[in-house]
């Protein structure tokens, strides 16, 4: 019998430390390779570590809600023939090392009821917190996750890869992407058949000069029908044990996360918020047809796309609104690529998926890619990709209700966009009064870094656009 010690791996590029959010197993369980063993969170996401042994636990080193260095000895397992785990399958011969890796693993979380209701938040990736403070960090897990497996790392966590999903390390499908290559053209020779950086290069050099990795043929996926959105329930009242004053709870996982991120943004970035009122009268119009026409596609056209279009067009004349403050370096970030992070609302607190290249994608494109992300989400199959690399965020209170809110920042972003509730209102049309569509946006920005008029003329843009939406159909804003 051999004692064994499991250090905490290197799950992300620039992760020093994670939280014990969950143990999965105590002392004197017996656990096979594979097994769940630790609920780790980190800055970037919730990963689930798995047993790189098959023996007996021996030790927990930390407690729930420990933050724990990378690299440090978590727990100590007793490994051998007494210690009750079938032994570990020898590695076929020739099998190939797995390069080290850095980059954070897919995660998951827990599916959270569907919010839904009338106005702008109708089907969205659904009822984000009126105070919306985006955070990048995934719901708690539930399920085995890819966790990159460093050489430098003893004992570090393994995975299982989903079905149909080839297995390999964040950094190495972002090697491929640069070389232009199909992970699925690739035959992996690490551990249950995960792609390797070495195995990149080999395929690279089996290749012929000039001609590229031949790309998957596309699977069409099953026509699912259209998302009926309906009320959620009222949450019943509380029941209250006999004798009990009050109730305490961990503050740790997803919500110390939240806390820490809205604090961070409060104590750096200079808030200030603008409110405009729009009549989106012709847009309840348009989406109704749209709706209507993709719905046997089933793909919900929802009000949110037509937005995100509109926040497009707003930046190309003012990207200020589209950028970061790189404090490090003194520098001011002016982006010009268009990824909007979706504040979404789930049990387990707010999760931000990332739409990327929004303007490259029409308005039936974005809508299913919302759809797909909120379904995602609520599933806890949102990866940890598509929650990074957000320009700006978009929380979304109209289907809860309310009039408007003063959203926080999703720092180091530079401002945040509160969409709320579409109400029936009188408005004035040539000098008449009547009946309209209208909806408040809000919009919080750093004052560090964009002025009161620049933010107003930047509203003034997504004004025209959503009282015109025709406009942007035709590309002529």
């Amino acid at each position: 019998m051999a004692l064994k010690e499991f250090r905490l791996p290197d799950i992300g590029e620039g992760i020093a430390e994670g939280e014990i959010v969950s143990w999965k197993v105590k002392p004197g369980q017996k656990v096979a390779e594979e097994d769940e063993l630790v609920e780790v969170m980190t800055d970037k996401a919730t990963v689930t570590i798995t047993s790189p042994f098959d023996g007996t636990v021996k030790e927990l080193k930390y407690k729930e809600g420990d933050i724990v260095p990378v690299e440090s000895v978590i727990a100590t397992f007793e490994v051998g023939a007494d210690a009750g785990g079938a032994p570990a399958a020898p590695a076929p011969a020739g099998e190939a090392k797995p390069a080290p890796a850095r980059a954070p693993a897919v995660e998951a979380g827990t599916p959270a009821p569907e919010a839904s209701g009338e106005g702008a938040g109708e089907g969205d990736a659904d009822g984000s917190d009126a105070n919306g403070a985006a955070v990048r960090a995934a719901p708690a897990a539930r399920k085995t996750v890819e966790v990159p497996r460093p050489s430098s790392v003893p004992g570090a966590g393994h995975a299982v890869a989903e079905p149909g999903k080839v297995l390999a390390a964040p950094a190495t499908r972002r090697r491929a992407r640069e070389m232009g290559i199909d992970l699925h053209a690739v035959e992996g020779t690490g551990p249950r058949g995960r792609v390797t950086n070495e195995d990149l290069e080999r395929h690279t050099a089996a290749a012929p000069q000039g001609v590229a990795a031949p790309a998957r043929e596309p699977v069409a996926a099953p026509a699912r029908p259209a998302a009926t959105p309906a009320k959620a329930p009222p949450r019943p009242p509380v029941s209250i044990p006999a004798g009990e004053r009050e109730e305490r709870r961990p503050f740790r996982g997803l919500r110390r996360k939240i806390a820490e991120a809205m604090t961070r943004s409060k104590h750096t970035a200079a808030h200030f918020t603008y409110v405009e009122d729009i009549d989106v009268t012709e847009l309840v119009k348009l989406r109704k047809e749209a709706k209507a026409l993709y719905a046997d596609e089933g793909v919900n056209v929802t009000y949110l796309p037509f937005i995100m279009k509109a926040v497009v067009a707003a930046m190309r004349r003012y990207p200020e609104l589209n950028s970061s403050l790189d404090e490090a370096n003194n520098e001011w970030v002016i982006k010009h690529h268009y990824n909007f992070g979706i504040a979404t609302d789930t049990e387990n607190g707010l999760v931000v998926p990332v739409v990327k290249d929004v303007d490259r994608k029409s308005i039936v494109e974005l809508a299913r890619e919302v759809q797909e992300l909120a379904e995602a989400t609520r599933a806890g199959k949102v990866s940890v990709d598509q929650l990074q690399g957000g320009t700006f965020t978009i929380t979304n209170a109209g289907n809860i209700g309310g009039l408007f809110a003063t959203p926080v920042i999703n720092f180091p972003e530079v401002a945040i966009l509160g969409v709320h509730k579409i109400k029936q209102t009188p408005v004035v049309r040539d000098g008449q009064i009547v009946i309209g569509d209208v909806m408040y946006l809000s919009i919080s920005i750093d004052h560090r870094l964009v002025d009161g008029a620049v933010g107003a003329r930047w509203m003034n843009v997504v004004k025209d656009c959503l009282e015109n939406p025709k406009k942007l159909l035709l590309g002529t804003l």
